[in-house]
């Protein structure tokens, strides 16, 4: 069984014994109470932190503490030791809430492992699967936690068979419960072949012991299943395993490992974090099978001035420099935090890095480690460590930091539009420039919130993932920062596009007095995929555009972009061609044929048969069957389309898309219709073309 390590920062040195890691789930799932049983087993904290009395560590925003939800993800360094060696854990706790996925997305996108944790009352839940892909999209090995197994409907075989049918067949127990519900009292080690029993409420008493008579049938039918799935793994192994030869525990480890670090195998526990089981046994398995730094020998990127040119690093301090800047924070105390994870090389502070995104040079001020909004202040950092720089004046969120002699430009990070907007005013004429510089520190915090001022009527439009997503902001900027404002109704961002192809030619003539304006040209639009974008090509042949002119032609047309001709709303999913025009030596120039590519295109949209799209959200929601009938009838109301019905449990799942304009509100409509025992999550899906009997009642809007 593992110990507690010394907390001290200098107690792993060996890049070899870090774990960069990540605690995902669906919310409420119970990730930021594992996280605390984690700093709480490691010695990290003294008291245990529950997250429904908001004392949860990790969850250090009043908005958090109030609502007993993660809103942003925090980042700690903890330390444990595993068979005898001491491994250094940097945690980030990400937010389960999908109007906050963006805070996921750009954990993972530098961590080395995760642990997915499910309530074991629901097995697979809709973020879950979100979450899951999210890691897979990155290639992130992840162990699986089946958590509340003490509480009622805690049932480990539906949870493990729901993550074998819905998410990985690679998912296979290493673990098995001893009991269930509130008769959970141990748990089943079947690397080892031991029973850990809990005999405290405190999680410390714990006997090892040999497996109970009554459950070491079903131990050793499960340990087949673990050995013929590391058999796949490991050529060694599987000789032994097919000889019917007793395989060691530390080849089983081995193979385990090598199958977790090549996404070959997803390791299954269980526990109840709230109940303080299972977790130290967790934590062996971060340190025993998840990955180091090391693990993953090298990155790849580009040369920033030649994006042919790959460039590689291995993982190790005495590389040129290569940061990943993931995250930017605002801090009350020290100002803006830049969160980097160094694949490559060593940051001092008091030096100077170059910014290959930005290409400029940027000074190192100070160096801190994170634990949630406290700070430790260190002088370097190096390969494997995860740290937030002080200093860093204009590098963002997916910016690359490097040696300016020895350039890379690392993959960025993506990150979905905004589908929800709020117009929002300050109370006082005093706050209205303290707010603009507030919604600039918040934008540069989070690259899925928006801000910027409407042409025509002068209002701020604030732009983000959903209701609760605005909310928090607008809280932020009251409680934080001293602003009260004026909130509108939810608002839609709706996009135009065109269904069929179309051919215009547009000449600008005029003729003053001195020089005139001339400009010529003809173009196609064509409709794209959704979610394509927009795409100019240029095939103009023998010169009849000059080559220096073509440039303010598409910039004309994406100043066009910004405005439809239908509703206003911005234009998605278009592929200009430009094939023909003309010119003058005298009256032509950039400005002309920039008012003339502008002029063409929205001449050319009239025809095409603009249309309009509406965001989709695919709704999910977990009702008691008594109540499964009211939900799809309001969601079918709602122009609503039913795509699923599954069993869950005690509780019906029911999916559908539904359009964004109709589910303002929807959660208290829920909560009326179910009397409180229904409960709903919804991300953006697609956009989709709005009805013909609709568009107009959004137009009289």
């Amino acid at each position: 069984m593992s110990t507690t390590a010394k907390q001290k920062t200098e107690g792993v040195t060996n890049v070899k014994f870090y774990r960069n890691i990540g605690i995902i789930a669906h919310v409420d799932a119970g990730k930021t109470t594992t996280t605390e049983r984690v700093l709480y087993f490691t010695g990290k904290k003294h008291k245990l932190g529950e997250v429904h009395y908001g004392e949860a560590e990790m969850d250090f925003m009043q908005q958090e503490k109030e609502r007993g939800i993660t809103i942003q993800s925090a980042a700690t360094t903890c330390f444990w030791t595993a068979n005898g060696i001491q491994y250094r854990i940097n945690i980030i706790d990400t937010p389960g809430h999908v109007d906050f996925t963006a805070e996921v997305e750009r954990s993972l996108r530098v961590l080395d492992g995760a642990v997915t944790v499910f309530d074991g009352k629901m097995g697979v839940e809709p973020q879950s699967s979100k979450v899951w892909f999210q890691a897979a999209k990155y290639n992130v090995p992840r162990l699986c936690f089946i958590n509340k197994l003490d509480a009622i409907g805690g049932d480990f075989f539906m949870s493990l068979k729901s993550i074998r049918h819905e998410l990985d067949d690679n998912a296979v127990a290493i673990q098995l419960p001893i009991g269930s519900e509130s008769n959970f009292k141990g748990i089943i080690d079947l690397v080892a072949m031991k029973a850990h029993m809990f005999h405290d409420e405190m999680g410390k008493d714990i006997e090892i012991t040999e497996i109970p008579a009554e459950n070491l049938e079903q131990a050793k039918e499960y340990r087949e299943v673990l050995l013929d799935a590391a058999a796949s793994i490991d050529d060694d192994l599987a000789e032994k395993f097919l000889a019917d030869e007793e395989i060691t525990y530390d080849e089983l480890v081995a193979a385990i490992r090598k199958g977790v670090i090549t996404g070959r195998m997803f390791p299954v526990l269980g526990g109840s974090a709230l109940a303080n089981k299972g977790v130290q046994l967790l934590l062996d398995s971060v340190a025993l099978y998840l990955p180091a730094p090391t693990d993953i020998k090298f990155i790849t990127g580009h040369n920033p001035y030649n994006s042919e040119e790959e460039v590689t690093r291995e993982l190790t301090a005495d590389q040129p420099l290569s940061a990943l800047l993931f995250k930017i924070a605002m801090d009350p105390h020290v100002g803006s935090l830049a969160f980097c994870r160094i694949y490559s090389g060593t940051i001092q502070s008091g030096t100077y890095v170059y910014n290959s995104a930005k290409q400029i040079k940027e000074r190192v001020g100070r160096i801190i480690l994170m634990h949630a909004n406290k700070r430790e202040e260190v002088s370097t950092a190096t390969a494997g460590d995860i740290v937030a720089v002080v200093g860093f004046k204009d590098s963002f969120t997916g910016n690359t930091i490097c040696e300016e002699a020895n350039p890379i430009l690392l993959e960025s990070i993506d990150f979905p539009d905004p589908v929800v907007q709020y117009a929002i005013e300050p109370k006082t004429k005093s706050d209205q420039e303290k707010m603009g510089e507030v919604l600039r520190k918040l934008v540069q915090e989070d690259p899925t919130f928006r801000a910027n001022t409407d042409k025509e009527t002068g209002q701020t439009i604030i732009s983000g993932m959903g209701e609760l997503h605005l909310e928090i902001k607008v809280d932020i900027m009251k409680r934080d920062y001293g602003i009260e404002v004026i909130t509108g109704k939810p608002q839609v961002a709706y996009r135009e596009t065109i269904e069929n192809e179309i051919s215009h030619r547009e000449v600008l003539k005029k003729q003053t007095g001195g020089a005139g304006q001339f400009a010529d040209v003809e173009i196609i639009l064509t409709p794209q995929e959704r979610g394509a974008g927009y795409e100019f090509i240029d095939e103009v042949k023998g010169g009849a555009v000059p080559r220096e002119y073509i440039p303010s032609v598409d910039k004309g047309i994406q100043n066009a972009l910004d405005s439809g001709v239908i509703g206003g709303y911005p234009v998605v999913d278009i592929k200009v061609k430009l094939v023909d025009g003309s010119y003058h030596d005298v009256d032509s120039n950039t400005d002309t044929f920039r008012i003339v590519g502008t002029r063409a295109f929205k001449e050319a949209m009239r025809k095409a048969t603009p249309i309009l799209l509406e965001p989709i959200m695919k709704v999910v929601v977990s009702t008691p069957p008594d109540y499964a009938g009211d939900v799809t009838g309001a969601l079918s109301a709602k122009r609503g389309q039913i795509k699923g019905m599954t069993n869950r449990g005690k509780m019906q799942e029911i999916t559908a898309d539904v359009p964004i304009s109709n589910l303002f509100g929807w959660v208290n409509d829920l909560r009326s219709m179910s009397k409180g025992k229904a409960n709903s999550v919804m991300e953006f899906s697609h956009y989709e073309k709005v009805p013909a009997n609709v568009v107009n009642d959004i137009l009289a809007k």
